[in-house]
């Protein structure tokens, strides 16, 4: 469980970037379940190239999340910012896509 929780917050995090783009531009006309899967995908991919930027420095991130346990290890500035950037940036991007797609 300790490893399947910070994907559940990506997930969750990416899904509400992905809404919030897809809401954003109306342009884009997708249906809910392009954002939804997007956002998804995003959400996770965002939060782990965040955490492979981040893990660049001094902190050891499984150190940290051993020593913290728990829910509060998952909801870190990686999982929650990642998801959501990511998130909602493939939604744009595949908004795009889709729009371009249909002219």
């Amino acid at each position: 469980m300790e490893t399947l929780l910070p994907i559940i917050v990506q997930v969750i995090t990416g899904i509400i970037g992905g809404q919030a783009v897809g809401a954003a531009i109306k342009q884009a006309a997708m249906g809910q379940l392009p954002k939804i899967i997007s956002g998804a995908i995003g959400g996770v991919g965002g939060a782990a190239i965040l955490g492979s930027l981040m893990s660049g420095g001094a902190v050891d991130a499984g150190g940290v999340a051993d020593a913290v346990g728990g829910l509060g290890s998952s909801l870190n500035l990686q999982n929650i910012v990642g998801g959501v950037g990511g998130g909602a940036i493939l939604t744009g991007i595949v908004g795009a896509i889709m729009s371009a797609m249909k002219k």
